[in-house]
């Protein structure tokens, strides 16, 4: 089974910064492609950024220029850098592990409030 473990959440001024971390339990190798989703109140997840295997990266156009993903093979992890938060960054953030079946693995989340 696997299991996706965040950290990094929590509660930053606007135009501050925060690292988001997700450990695997598995060798983050063996996914297709790790990614980070939000959900704010009363909306729908949406996808912030992915990392493909191929080292190509996605971004939502509302972070582009602010949140950078990455990620470390050799401790399994995965992260995201988000820069200068604004208060519409409030939500709770998500890891995602695709395998190449698009097999889909969650972590628990993390809250990340950004205060006005």
């Amino acid at each position: 089974q696997v299991q996706l473990v965040e950290s990094g959440g929590g509660l930053v001024q606007a135009g501050g910064s925060l690292r988001l971390s997700c450990r695997t339990s598995g060798k983050i190798s063996s996914f297709n492609a790790m990614g980070w989703y939000r959900q704010a109140p009363g909306k729908q997840r949406e996808l912030v950024a992915r990392l493909p295997s191929d080292g190509s990266t996605y971004y939502a156009d509302s972070v582009k220029g602010r949140f950078t993903i990455s990620r470390d093979n050799a401790k399994n992890t995965v992260y995201l850098q988000m820069n200068s938060l604004k208060p519409e960054d409030t939500a709770v953030y998500y890891c995602n592990a695709r395998t190449i079946l698009f097999d889909m693995y969650w972590g628990q989340g993390t809250q990340v409030t950004v205060s006005s």
